[in-house]
């Protein structure tokens, strides 16, 4: 007969059954990937001496924490509860800066983070945000899959004045790959301003003055007149046969007055909001970029620069307003000034490029490349490049449905306000025609032939 060692056996039970749980008990999620699209839902009201921010995210967005499951992957609420605000601290309040004037508030309290289910629409509202949050949390028995439940968060700051003006630096994109943000502010008089902003969006003044709306706006189109290589791409391909200080006037004039036409009647709204117009823009901003360098080719004329310039400006200037619409909700109460100080940020950034630009093109064109050639192979560089972004771009306007509009009464008044603007249009180009001819006849009267 053979011995059995005891104490082996009851080793080998215990690992058995420390398999058996492993194996069919129900087991933690893991720590998770980074979700694909994340929306965040946020209010921000001073009252009473206190600002309250309250916040609704998705639970998955709470990355790195083990939240208690059972079954095929429902929350223990109960379990979860003393989880939820760790997640809040570590997730959202440390992400989040508030100020009172340029003082920044301390950190803020959370007093309430609960678990609520996708159906939840109390975040419609305030008062019913408030609410749900500070109120008695989901049953213990409720099925809810983790990955679907929303977390909410109340957290509250000291202030000390509801009047004052209120900035807030919402740094939440670290939440999704995309996070899109909806930020409604409820000022004490009972006004009410949304922001809606995807990735993180900066320092917001909820209540901005107008000078530091005014800033924020020129530094807006500052940077993306830098940051858009078809804009830049346009500007020097229009000035590098014309790199005197009369012919880039005129150029840089008629290209100014242009996109600030149409630039202005986009923010007005007096443009097409059908979904292919920003597609076709795009298509003819890549045109305007190819056509020109062909220009640069074959042989550029001043009288017929600045009338391109002119032309293709139109595009640009609409181009400029798919930024400035999405941007014009952090100007406040001063849309004008945000307006007029973008396209002068805009104008600064074609000024700095030009004068960086024509000092290297003259440069190069006197030591190392003759004018004629080096502005050939420069064109054909760009034009090569344009014409891919024409080619991809004309493909994607192709993917849309172009349907022509009713015969009807809002046609009519359609094509009135259109051929009311194309007189208006026709009008500045005979005005700027005139000044581009005062501008470039002095040169004549002297006996010097204008660089044409």
């Amino acid at each position: 007969m053979q011995l059995t060692n005891p104490g082996s056996r009851g080793s080998s039970s215990a690992l058995g059954l420390a398999a058996a749980l492993l194996l069919g008990g129900p087991a933690p999620p893991p720590a998770h990937d980074v979700p694909a699209t994340v929306i965040v839902r946020m209010f921000v009201k001073p009252e009473a001496g206190r600002l309250r921010l309250l916040v609704r995210v998705p639970l998955e967005a709470m990355r790195d924490i083990q939240w208690p499951v059972r079954g095929p992957g429902y929350l223990e609420i109960a379990g979860a509860d003393s989880l939820l605000r760790d997640a809040a601290r570590l997730w959202i309040a440390g992400y989040v800066e508030l100020y009172e004037g340029d003082a920044r508030l301390g950190d803020g309290r959370i007093l309430a983070a609960r678990v609520s289910l996708p159906s939840d629409r109390s975040f419609a509202r305030y008062e019913d945000a408030l609410a749900h949050v500070t109120g008695p949390p989901l049953p213990a028995n409720t099925e809810l899959i983790w990955q679907q439940a929303l977390l909410d968060v109340l957290l509250e700051y000291p202030i000390g004045s509801d009047a004052a003006r209120f900035s807030i630096r919402p740094a939440l994109a670290h939440l999704g790959l995309r996070t899109t943000t909806v930020l409604r502010f409820l000022q004490p008089g009972g006004a009410e301003r949304a922001f809606e902003y995807t990735g993180d969006p900066g320092l917001v003044r909820l209540d901005p003055r107008w000078h530091q709306a005014a800033l924020r706006f020129v530094r807006l189109g500052f940077s993306h007149i830098l940051g858009g290589v078809d804009h830049l791409l346009f500007v020097l391909c229009l000035a590098v046969p014309f790199r005197r200080l009369r012919p880039l006037i005129a150029i840089v004039t008629s290209f100014t007055v242009a996109h600030s036409i149409t630039l202005i009647a986009s923010a007005m709204g007096i443009a097409p909001s059908a979904l292919w117009f920003p597609a076709l823009v795009e298509a003819l901003i890549a045109v305007s970029i190819l056509y020109t360098a062909v220009e640069n080719i074959v042989g550029a004329r001043l009288h017929r620069r600045w009338l391109v310039a002119f032309a293709f400006g139109l595009a640009h200037g609409f181009g400029f307003s798919f930024v400035l619409r999405e941007s014009l909700q952090f100007a406040g109460s001063h849309l004008t000034t945000s307006l007029l100080t973008f396209n002068l940020g805009v104008e600064l950034g074609q000024l700095f490029i030009l004068a960086l630009g024509i000092p290297v093109l003259n440069l190069v064109f006197r030591r190392v490349v003759p004018e004629r050639v080096g502005t050939i192979i420069l064109s054909v560089v760009v034009g090569h490049t344009a014409w891919h972004w024409m080619t991809e771009r004309v493909s994607t306007l192709g993917q849309y449905q172009f349907r022509w509009p009713a015969l009807d009464l809002a046609l009519l008044l359609g094509l009135m306000r259109g051929l009311l603007a194309a007189l208006i249009l026709v009008g500045v180009a005979w005005l700027l025609h005139g000044a581009v001819r005062r501008l470039i006849q002095p040169r004549q009267e002297a006996g010097a032939a204008p660089h044409v």
